[in-house]
């Protein structure tokens, strides 16, 4: 490929990982050597709450006293799509038995996993529609218990909105945790005895890392590091709107890259003296993430054509990939590496965040090139079983016995041989390879 690079990213998602490695492992060893106090230690220390870790009724109901009309309903119609959604991928995937030769049956069966942690971010922003995503996904899957944690917001607990959206969405029990700690009692099993088969939900490197560390003891949703964009967008790209999107995610923080991919010139250069205009324009808080974002982590890559611009996004797999292009039929039939695709100028990346429905807790770091993001497949063991009748042995245990010899495995070959001496005594089979 011959692309240009009209903006250079001068950091990559694996900056600084090795220092929050090291933070994040001491945390867990010392959380689960200590138990609910270490994490109570932590609360205190790092979120300044003092509070009841395990959020009772009388906190749930005064913080939807809090939560005007307006967004509640907001709320619903959001969690309403994505249970709808979800619902139609639950769908999708059934169970089945098949008889493969005769009397040798096989069958899948879908088992929703006991337990599912879900981790909701409560610092900067309050994530309402993470809550969601998680555990509205967990409940359509057939989760019996979803554990929901969020850190307190300013020492007073978690945001109400968050609280309201975590109870109305079916969480079983509420944590007021963030970060590291957060994870880790949930992984554990601390305030409330249910260790999480799964851990799920968005969060800052520390949260990943810790989601990282423990993969293997629980499961996780996927892989993850800070939130990204990829916009692909071709001549007839509005380059306002273009930038608009771009800001729009940057301002999740300080290391979460924004990609531009173009095949004109003459719009890069729109775009790129339109972004800081619009970041400067930003809230503070907004504004300095947004900055530092764009000016670390943030590319333009400059193409010949739609096809080099399609295979430079595939190298990335970004997490969010928006096409604002002609001909959207043929994006959606060429792309393949990404996490959540945005097609035509029409949707956005925050429709996608909020309410339109699909999920969006989503692979990232170049995950995109082998996994989606969270379904409610990640909630649902697909498990196999099997049976047989006896005549269905006849052939099946001479195969898997010559089979086994061949392998060396003596053991298992004999696992068939006495079913054959068994089921049919007067007859001779060949078990040799």
């Amino acid at each position: 490929m011959t692309v240009e690079y009209l903006k250079k990213a001068e950091k990559t998602s694996a900056t600084g990982e090795d220092n929050t490695r090291q933070i994040v492992t001491e945390m867990l060893d010392k959380i689960e050597k200590g138990g609910e106090e270490a994490a109570r230690k932590y609360g205190r220390k790092l979120d300044g709450y003092e509070g009841d870790i395990v959020v009772g009724r009388a906190e749930i109901e005064a913080a939807a006293a809090q939560v005007p009309q307006q967004l509640k309903d907001d709320i619903r119609y959001a969690r309403d799509h994505v249970m709808s959604f979800a619902t139609k991928q639950r769908d999708s995937v059934r169970e089945f038995e098949v008889e493969l030769s005769p009397g040798v049956y096989a069958g899948q069966r879908l088992i929703p996993v006991t337990t599912a942690g879900c981790y909701v971010p409560g610092g900067r922003y309050a994530h309402i529609a993470s809550a969601i995503m998680s555990i509205a996904t967990a409940k359509v899957a057939g989760v019996k218990n979803v554990i929901a944690c969020s850190a307190p917001h300013a020492g007073g607990g978690i945001h109400p909105g968050i609280l309201y959206t975590m109870n109305l969405c079916g969480a079983d029990t509420i944590l007021a945790l963030g970060g590291v700690q957060g994870i880790a009692a949930m992984a554990f099993g601390l305030f409330g005895g249910h260790p999480a088969d799964i851990l799920v939900g968005p969060g800052n490197r520390f949260v990943a890392e810790a989601k990282r560390i423990l993969f293997g003891r629980v499961g996780i949703d996927l892989f993850a590091g800070p939130t990204e964009i990829l916009v692909i967008a071709d001549k007839a790209a509005d380059p306002e709107i273009v930038a608009y999107d771009l800001v729009g995610q940057a301002e999740h923080g300080f290391d979460s890259p924004a990609w531009l991919v173009v095949d004109d010139r003459a719009l890069a250069a729109k775009v790129m003296a339109r972004v800081p205009e619009l970041i400067a324009a930003l809230p503070d808080v907004q504004r300095k993430a947004a900055e530092a974002a764009w000016r670390d982590y943030g590319e333009v890559v400059l193409c010949a054509d739609r096809e080099e611009m399609a295979c430079v996004s595939d190298d990335y797999a970004p997490e969010h990939l928006e096409v604002q292009a002609t001909d959207l039929d043929w994006w959606l039939n060429r792309l393949r590496n990404y996490g959540s695709l945005f097609l035509g100028e029409e949707t956005t990346v925050a429709f996608g965040d909020k309410c339109s429905g699909t999920n969006h807790i989503l692979p990232t770091k170049g995950v995109g090139r082998y996994t989606g993001g969270l379904f409610v497949g990640k909630f649902i063991k697909t498990v196999t079983y099997q049976r047989a009748t006896r005549e269905g042995n006849r052939e099946m245990a001479q195969i898997a016995a010559r089979i086994s010899r061949l392998e060396g495995m003596e053991g298992h070959a004999r696992t068939g041989d006495v079913r054959l001496a068994k089921y049919f005594s007067k007859e001779t089979f060949n078990l040799q390879p």
